[in-house]
């Protein structure tokens, strides 16, 4: 038996140990065989694949960025999550605000998430820009930068753009769709007081990253047996669903055009600047 394949993820739930015992399983059954390490954060994820401490990072969309700056835009990305190809970003508003676009929101005040996740923050600026707006001077910024390092993973900075509206703190926020998706069927989410005004194009969240020099068939083996993962089957059910996705897709030219949005946003603002990593 070869040397295992070693996976990099975030550790950002209690969920993550369950969902990588899984993948470990699986791969131990369908080759080829991997072992996992669980990060505190994203930064130290991406330095430890420079460092070849890991082979696989199973990055965010600004981690697959971040990665791709450190490295000359070489890193290949082997497999995402359905979900990954079509990632979108909502703007929810009272309707009491009279918010019915983005350029009502000049003059108002808008929630946003933790200031490195892409949904609920970096893009959403991003937007705002796009609509003619400096929404550092036009609106009030109120943030929330919960568990900063994990790109909004947890969820807990847009619950509190959520809760912003709710308390009536807030005229507008940002959020990730399938958190305002799974908030309202959770009914936790009032659509009578906050409901969504504008809903973003379609961009990429996150995948499976190696660096260039990870060899090409030994790769397309790993990607080959996930993507053999089949949601029917009731063995690995409840790991896709802990994972939230119903089956693993290998992205192609057009799929990883789903990222430039972000490379975009990342320039505008001017984040690279600050990065240590």
């Amino acid at each position: 038996m070869g040397k295992p394949i070693i996976v990099g993820a975030v550790a950002y739930a209690a969920r993550a140990v369950p969902i990588w015992e899984g993948m470990r399983d699986y791969f131990r059954l369908e080759g080829p065989a991997i072992d996992y390490v669980l990060y505190s954060n994203y930064d130290s994820q991406v330095q430890a694949l420079l460092a070849r401490q890991i082979d696989i990072a199973w990055n965010t969309n600004l981690a697959w960025v971040k990665a791709q700056y450190r490295t000359g835009a070489t890193c290949r990305a082997l497999a995402m999550r359905d979900v990954d190809a079509r990632f979108t970003t909502v703007i929810v508003a009272r309707p009491e605000s009279g918010v019915t676009s983005l350029t009502d929101l000049r003059g108002k005040r808008v929630a946003l998430g933790s200031a490195d996740s892409a949904q609920a923050a970096i893009l959403p600026l991003h937007f705002l820009h796009q609509a003619g707006l400096e929404p550092e001077k036009d609106c009030t910024l109120l943030r929330y930068d919960l568990d900063v390092g994990k790109h909004g993973d947890t969820g807990t900075s847009e619950l509190e753009v959520l809760r912003a509206l709710r308390e009536g703190w807030a005229d507008a926020g940002a959020l990730g769709e399938a958190t305002w998706n799974h908030q309202v069927a959770e009914g936790k989410a009032d659509i009578q007081k906050v409901r969504p005004i504008w809903s973003s194009p379609g961009y990429c969240h996150c995948n499976f990253t190696v660096l260039a020099d990870f060899p090409a068939d030994r790769g397309q083996h790993w990607t080959d047996a996930l993507l053999g993962m089949q949601y029917d089957n009731p063995r690995w059910r409840q790991l896709m669903d802990l994972e939230g996705l119903k089956r693993w897709i290998q992205p192609d030219s057009a799929i990883l055009e789903g990222y430039q949005v972000l490379f975009d946003a990342v320039e505008k603002l001017g984040l690279a600047r600050g990065w240590r990593i």
